[in-house]
């Protein structure tokens, strides 16, 4: 049984900085898949999130050098959303195309939509560390007591003990608006 449990970090000024080199990397590798995706599928190509993996993962050692001071899980992961977005996008047309209700086919077309650009500065930046194949060993992202461990970031503190036992899968750091209103 696969668990989530948000727990608040409690980074110092430089793992924030991390944080937000992590999410600008993130969201720099979906845009571009993006582009990529949307030019190879109008010259009659048919991309995949594997193909745009490989790619990148060939020309950013010399185009986008400052690709290389993340982890590489954040970059894959994020090019994984973007194929799961297209998923999801090209199922939903799919249901458009067989549905015969035309009330439901006027509110499955309100939903229809391919996947946008992410802009900078929103409240749901993030990023996604995941561990991989369950290997022995092989933890890339690991809970240490009161602390989460991810790749390249190092060792954060969190701001409560971890409520279950088991395997880290992955971990999620997005950046969220809380807003207190007071009277």
């Amino acid at each position: 049984m696969i668990v989530v449990h948000p727990i608040a970090p409690d980074p110092n000024k430089e793992q924030e900085t991390s944080f937000r080199k992590a999410a600008g990397c993130a969201r720099f590798a979906y845009n571009w898949a993006l582009a990529e995706w949307r030019g190879q599928y109008e010259t009659g190509g048919r991309p995949n999130e594997g193909s745009l993996r490989r790619l990148l993962n060939a020309i950013k050692a010399e185009k986008f050098p400052w690709l290389l001071e993340v982890s590489k899980a954040v970059i894959q992961q994020a090019i994984k959303n973007l194929g799961a977005a297209f998923a999801h996008f090209f199922r939903r047309l799919e249901e458009y195309r067989h549905e015969l209700d035309p009330r439901r086919k006027k509110r499955l077309g309100r939903k229809l939509g391919s996947p946008k650009l992410k802009k900078k500065g929103r409240c749901r930046d993030a990023f996604r560390a995941d561990n991989g194949p369950p290997t022995k060993g092989a933890d890339a992202v690991r809970v240490d007591g009161i602390y989460v461990v991810l790749p390249v970031i190092g060792r954060i503190r969190m701001r409560e003990w971890l409520r279950f036992a088991g395997q880290v899968k992955s971990a999620v750091v997005s950046r969220t608006a809380r807003v207190y209103a007071s009277k």
